[in-house]
């Protein structure tokens, strides 16, 4: 009888979940991975990388990184448009109740 194993299954990839797929695909509509014509580099803590990849599931450190950067290129800035206009509505605006 074989012994059941007492690592952890391994999680799935989450390179294709849908918050990867739509940041990708984000990136790609606004223009953003039309060429592959720059450089990155640097030293980072292994820890850093190793924690990052086991959160998103992405094995490549290209993908990471793509991802990273897309992720940020791409962010909404949404709470500072909101502070910026003092964290008020527009009175006249209808919430509908």
């Amino acid at each position: 009888m074989m012994e059941a194993s007492s690592a952890a299954a391994p999680v799935p990839p989450r390179s294709s979940s849908g918050r990867f797929v739509a940041v990708m695909n984000s990136a790609q509509r606004s223009g953003l991975m039309t060429e592959k014509d720059g450089r990155i580099g640097g030293r980072l803590s292994a820890a850093l990388i190793e924690q990052a990849k086991a959160n998103t599931g992405i094995v490549s450190d290209t993908e990471l990184l793509e991802f990273a950067l897309a992720s940020l290129a791409l962010e909404d800035r949404f709470a500072e448009a909101f502070e910026a206009v003092g964290g008020t509505v527009d009175p006249d605006l209808k919430l509908g109740f």
